[in-house]
């Protein structure tokens, strides 16, 4: 099969590589219909995250049940299937309780940039798709596999609720569903942080009622300003910078719920001002498996249009342009069909 792999910074190519194997007898082998560049493939792309070895990535993936392992039993070949970035058994405590992505069984997925991806513990980590989508439909779905999810559990995190205030750190794909989760769960008003007018005006699309194009001091000043000194109920953080989290930070008010869920990169917070500042924080890897069947569900009925997102769509071989348009911020997601 082709697939992707990272060797070096900057330095990402297709490749012809062995076609996964049944490993597990939990395991099913997918033929992939659709895939993407992630904005956290970025930072080890640009070389902030370290790695001593060629990278296989991608971890995103709509794809056809090809082969099925011999203790699967919710699945069978054929079956359109949509998975998260994390495996899990979907059965333990930890599962049971809405954390997916900490299941004690948990593996995190890699590979999906190519034709075809095994998926261990698959009768735990895939959702079936009912229906032939149609093209925006599978580029839903596709987003449901992580960027929506993840957006949605920011929210979550976040205690977004209607009569709320809300604002979204972070105009990337993430952010911006951020912000349709947010309109999705009622908020009364959405303050989107962004200084780039294509994706402004998508944030509008998708719910949002105001825009911030400051950063900084600045953007918490204006924040403030715009809710009467207080700072926002709810505010989602979905880059992971220390910028970005201190920007967060700063627009929460006092009671307010933080949902950080950006990958983090040197970031921390003094304890006493967390202390001080009544903030309740709460985030890390979604657990998107929680919320597939909702988010498929929507997607399929015609409720939502999250693949908006994808403004970029290339086929798997041109994905060396497609992580270059992403880290140039020509494009917010691409979309690589394999």
């Amino acid at each position: 099969m082709r697939g992707t792999v990272l060797h070096a910074p900057g330095d990402v190519r297709v490749e012809e590589l062995s076609d996964p194997q049944i490993v597990d007898p939990t395991d099913v082998v997918l033929r992939l219909e659709a895939t993407c560049v992630c904005g956290s493939d970025l930072w080890r792309y640009r070389g902030e995250d370290s790695f001593s070895s060629p990278q296989h990535m991608g971890h995103e993936y709509v794809g056809v049940v090809e082969r099925v392992g011999s203790d699967v039993v919710t699945l069978a070949v054929g079956e359109r299937v949509v998975g998260s970035f994390f495996a899990s058994d979907n059965t333990c405590e930890i599962c049971a309780s809405g954390y997916q992505s900490s299941c004690v069984h948990r593996q995190l997925m890699s590979g999906a940039q190519s034709e075809l991806l095994r998926v261990p513990l698959a009768d735990g980590t895939l959702v079936r798709v009912e229906g032939e989508p149609s093209d925006s439909q599978l580029r839903g779905l596709l987003a449901a596999s992580d960027v929506l999810g993840t957006g949605w559990f920011g929210a979550l995190a976040a205690a977004v609720a209607p009569g709320k205030t809300v604002v979204v750190v972070g105009d990337g794909a993430v952010g911006l569903l951020a912000v349709l989760s947010a309109h999705l769960l009622g908020a009364e008003r959405i303050i989107a942080m962004s200084r780039h007018a294509s994706r402004q005006q998508l944030a509008r699309e998708f719910g949002a009622t105001d825009i911030v194009a400051e950063r900084g001091d600045e953007g918490v000043e204006r924040v403030r300003e715009l809710t009467g000194g207080l700072g926002a109920h709810s505010v989602i953080e979905a880059v992971g910078t220390p910028d970005a989290m201190s920007q967060a930070f700063g627009v929460t008010r006092a009671g307010g719920h933080l949902g950080f869920v950006g990958v983090s990169h040197g970031v921390r917070l003094e304890g006493r001002d967390l202390f001080m500042s009544h903030v309740h924080l709460h985030g890390g890897p979604a657990p998107v498996r929680e919320y597939l069947p909702d988010l498929v569900g929507r997607i399929m009925r015609g409720e939502i249009d999250p693949g908006r997102v994808f403004d970029l769509d290339l086929a798997l071989t041109d994905v060396a342009e497609a992580y270059r348009a992403m880290d140039e911020r020509r494009a917010i997601k691409a979309m690589l069909r394999p």
